[in-house]
């Protein structure tokens, strides 16, 4: 695997990791290959669980840190028990990318934890998200969520910007800042590692909120198709929107909306039912910019699907995002989220229309929930993006009382080890940017969804 990045990527993390030392439990500095387990973070927490990932790190003979296998191990106990945390899990599978799943807990409990390999204490990156004093991986406790109410009714994996055909990840503008790349091409086995994950974690049905592909060739675009097509039928067990990157383009010698061509046409707003929930996934591309609009056409579709049965339990997705809050907080500012104008109708026709409860998007490749612009009982969350880190998607799961939403890292080897580099994205800043907060990747809502 080649990188432009990596130097500085496990160069951050050795220098940070050298100057906890001193917090570890077990005194490294004895070792003949000492060894740093960086990188925590409580990816997952659920009602009953929680998912743990950490890297472990040692020099090579010329001083210089690379990513070293060792064992995963984690202990825990009830936060409010006098008794010291006991071994939950132990994994001799030696790796330098841990991951670590524990089920068995016990609804809205506050747990107390330790996380570690060969014996060393696995320890936060020096990052705001994970190292604040508030963070659960710097205060080494966690809550699980409360359960929700009634039966499970549906569980559905939401998922955008798998970029086929990408080579270099990591790149804002102009080959600008160093990217990333790897041999297989990344965006290949993510996706399989995504299909692979939310099938074993019994999603009935996947979405996909846009940029399926890089540039929207004819290759990228039947390419992708294809590997979605191994999840099930387009239109019935997997849904597609359209991003920017899938945009047509001008020039290609095949077609110029090749993406089209084998998914849907342009602005086409598709509506699906699975049982009595309602899916509704919007076409938000632009001809030629990579912030967002809809059409008066298809804006019109919806606002009649709306209104015609308005109280129907309602999930909405997209690639853009739609909030002010949004547009203030993502790095490409305002003009790279859904145009403001269009923005307020759509929140106009959400205030209309009770039954609609999520509107999903992608495109900032990070996990965040943003506040609406109009008092609506909806909530905005943007997933982070499946090609990069951190490397996923989020498991939506309806109850009759209300709903779940849970990100979930995927976990094959290449999926671990490529999620562990790209944390080196935008000069090692991409922790702070696309992870989110516990809260934002992992909430329950009450809501009653009963008619379900």
């Amino acid at each position: 695997m080649g990188c432009c990045g990596a130097s500085r990527r496990t160069v951050l993390a050795a220098s940070a990791g050298a100057a906890l030392v001193a917090a570890l439990p077990i005194p490294v500095a004895a070792q003949p290959n000492p060894l740093i387990a960086l990188d925590l973070e409580i990816v997952t927490v659920t009602e009953r669980g929680v998912v743990l990932t950490w890297t472990t790190f040692g020099l090579d003979a010329a001083g210089r840190p690379i990513p070293v296998p060792a064992n995963s191990e984690v202990r825990l106990a009830p936060a409010d028990s006098p008794r010291e945390p006991i071994t939950v899990y132990l994994d001799d599978t030696r790796t330098p990318y841990h991951y670590a799943e524990i089920d068995d807990l016990e609804p809205g409990r506050p747990y107390r934890f330790l996380a570690q390999s060969d014996g060393i204490r696995a320890l936060p990156a020096p990052t705001l998200t994970t190292a604040s004093p508030g963070a659960p991986e710097s205060r080494g406790e966690f809550t699980t969520l409360p359960a929700p109410p009634g039966r499970l009714l549906h569980t559905i994996a939401l998922a955008n910007d798998v970029h086929y055909g990408e080579t270099v990840s990591g790149i804002v503008i102009a080959g600008f800042p160093p990217g990333f790349q790897s041999d297989p091409p990344y965006p290949r086995f993510m996706l399989d590692a995504l299909l692979d994950d939310a099938r074993a974690r019994d999603a009935s049905l996947l979405l996909v909120a846009g940029d399926l592909t890089s540039e929207a060739t004819a290759d990228e675009s039947r390419a992708v198709r294809a590997h979605l097509d191994t999840w099930g039928v387009l239109g019935t067990d997997y849904l597609v929107a359209r991003g920017n990157h899938d945009r047509p383009h001008q020039g290609y010698p095949e077609c110029t909306d090749c993406w089209g061509e084998h998914f849907l046409p342009r602005q086409h707003m598709t509506e699906h039912h699975l049982g009595d929930l309602r899916i509704l996934g919007l076409d938000t591309s632009a001809p030629a910019a990579s912030g967002g609009v809809i059409d008066r056409p298809q804006l019109d579709t919806l606002a009649h699907t709306l209104r015609a049965d308005p109280d129907r339990p309602t999930l909405v997705f997209g690639h853009h995002p739609v909030t002010a809050e949004s547009g203030r907080t993502n790095i490409g500012g305002p003009g790279f989220i859904l145009d403001r104008a269009t923005a307020i109708e759509l929140q106009t026709l959400y205030q209309q229309a009770p039954g609609v409860f999520l509107h999903h998007s992608g495109h900032t490749h990070r996990t965040r929930r943003t506040r609406p612009d109009l008092p609506c009982d909806v909530e905005f969350l943007e997933v982070g993006a499946v090609k990069e880190y951190p490397g996923g998607y989020c498991l939506l799961r309806i109850y009759e009382g209300g709903y779940r939403v849970n990100f979930y890292k995927t976990r094959t080897e290449e999926a671990r080890r490529w999620s562990s580099l790209t944390r080196g994205q935008y000069f090692g800043t991409a922790p702070d940017y696309l992870l989110g907060t516990i809260e934002d990747r992992n909430h329950a809502v009450t809501r009653d969804l009963s008619g379900l």
